[in-house]
């Protein structure tokens, strides 16, 4: 038996090679897989060897021939190939263990060129794959290097691998190449907004959850190519419980809430809403602002802070109940004490330098499946083209108000629809979610605020239908108001605000979340 081995991975490479020249299987290899076996010991021959012909164009050109591709592709049920084979002096080849070119990891750094990326494009490697994997009844294919193991415990056990492994290795090892050929398709399309004929989404599974949901459904997370630098899928947990279905989705919506701030911020997620949002200076103050947003609901949510977590706040952190916390980082105390509560999840996703808050890349694309398909939209950013704010009444918000306005703009995207949002230095107090009827949801939130509504300002996703909307506003004692405009009834809207001397401003943009 034979085997040709390359891999970029070399992750248990040697030990498995090993193994199978123990076994009397004979190991060809290249470049830099060939003399890493070399350098340990393992005997190993150059694919020349079978092919007779050396490596050419930089190594462009190293696997790309019939003794290789005959070898691996001849059916071994089938005699007249394997007449062929013999007519040709071409031996059989029954194992390939290849692995491809690090691609997306490649054209993830900042300093990758259209050069680099096109050198890491895998030629020889995916046709290696397809081929071996094409012919998996006569070959065993390998991509990943977990895989070593179970193929070398049957060999020793009962001297072959199975169909029904080679099968599900085969399986693998198709996806491994569809899932790289669109990680090169990605880069090469370039348009980051760009909505393609056909759509495929390279999906690695980042981990098994448990549970979806609910406790009877099942669920796995998957990052969309490689880890996007802080994104969710990035994230490193440092304590707790296993994840579930949920915990992702409130830990995205925390982590998206204070990424929308430059200032310190903190946010408290419960069911997909932030119940307490807060921007400042000091990072333990911010957090007991945005708490107070809604103390009540935080109980068993999610907090996201966009700075590191120093003892201090995990101190007050720790006096309420969460089931998850997302951060930058943590410092050593502070790690010390939020352990302390063995099933709270810590999470933290390191930040690149210079990170783009408005890219639009596919990985950060948003999507929203309905039956018997997929909804595809670029994210909802805000970015220099945000439209300039627009007073329309007679009265102007003030300094204090305005700073209030525009962070009550950033914080109302992230609550689903109709959403509207009270706030009142640079902190939310009251939250009107997810509400068929625009109304319903001022009523909400000026209840959650209860006194705090007084003095506050209000932020609305989408236009006001009616003034019955402002009318509640006002009896709560709002004070100024954002929102959209564009309603066939904004003159009407306009006079309700003046006539309570509520100031008033269009943005010209909404921002649904549903």
């Amino acid at each position: 038996m034979r085997a040709v081995i390359s891999v970029s991975d070399k992750t248990g490479v040697v030990d498995f090679a090993q193994a199978l020249a123990s076994l009397g299987i004979e190991v060809f290899s290249t470049g830099g897989t060939k003399r890493a076996l070399e350098t340990a010991g393992v005997k190993v021959a150059s694919v020349t060897e079978l092919t007779g012909f050396p490596e050419i164009l930089d190594g462009r050109v190293k696997t790309l021939h019939p003794a290789v591709h005959g070898g691996i592709l001849a059916r071994r049920d089938n005699p007249k190939h394997l007449a062929q084979l013999a007519e040709h002096g071409i031996g059989t080849i029954d194992i390939v263990a290849v692995n491809l070119y690090p691609f997306a990891q490649t054209v993830a750094k900042p300093s990758a060129t259209l050069e680099d990326a096109l050198e890491n494009i895998d030629i020889g490697g995916p046709t290696l794959i397809r081929a071996a994997a094409k012919n998996f009844p006569g070959v065993v294919v390998i991509v990943d290097p977990e895989d070593y193991t179970p193929v070398l415990e049957e060999f020793s056990t009962q001297g072959y691998v199975s169909v029904e492994t080679r099968r599900e290795l085969a399986t693998k090892a198709f996806q491994h190449t569809a899932s790289y050929d669109t990680s090169i398709a990605m880069y090469l399309r370039g348009g980051e907004s760009s909505f393609p004929p056909t759509l495929t989404l390279p999906l690695q599974k980042v981990q098994d959850l448990r549970y979806g949901e609910n406790p009877h459904q099942q669920a796995a997370f998957y990052a969309i190519g490689s880890k996007a630098p802080g994104s969710l899928a990035a994230a490193v947990q440092l304590n707790g419980k296993e994840l579930s279905f949920n915990n992702i989705l409130d830990l995205d919506a925390a982590w998206a809430c204070v990424q929308d701030y430059a200032s310190t911020a903190v946010a408290v997620v419960k069911h997909g809403n932030p119940c307490g949002l807060a921007i400042g200076e000091d990072l333990i103050e911010t957090y007991q602002r945005a708490h107070a947003g809604d103390p009540v609901s935080a109980y068993g949510g999610v907090v996201g802070l966009n700075r590191v977590v120093d003892a201090a706040t995990a101190t007050e952190i720790f006096q309420t109940f969460y089931e998850d916390i997302i951060a930058p980082g943590y410092t050593e105390e502070a790690l010390v004490i939020l352990r302390r509560k063995k099933n709270l999840r810590i999470l933290a996703v390191e930040l690149p330098e210079n990170a783009s808050r408005t890219r639009s890349t596919l990985s950060l694309m948003d999507f929203k499946q309905v039956r018997g398909g997929l909804l595809l939209q670029t994210p909802d950013v805000f970015d220099d083209d945000e439209p300039n704010l627009q007073v329309v009444t007679e009265r102007k918000p003030s300094l204090n108000e305005l700073a209030d306005l525009v962070f009550a703009w950033r914080a109302v995207k992230h609550v689903k629809s109709n959403a509207i949002v009270l706030a009142k230095d640079r902190a939310l107090v009251g939250v009107g979610a997810g509400q068929m009827s625009r109304v319903d949801s001022v009523e909400i939130a000026v209840r959650k605020a209860g006194p705090r509504a007084t003095g506050s300002i209000l932020a609305s996703d989408a236009f006001f239908p009616k003034p019955d909307g402002i009318e509640v506003a006002a009896e709560a004692r709002v004070t100024a108001i954002i929102q959209p405009g564009g309603s066939i009834r904004d003159e009407e809207i306009i006079r309700e605000a003046n006539k309570h001397r509520i100031a008033m401003i269009f943005t010209g943009r909404r921002h649904f979340r549903h």
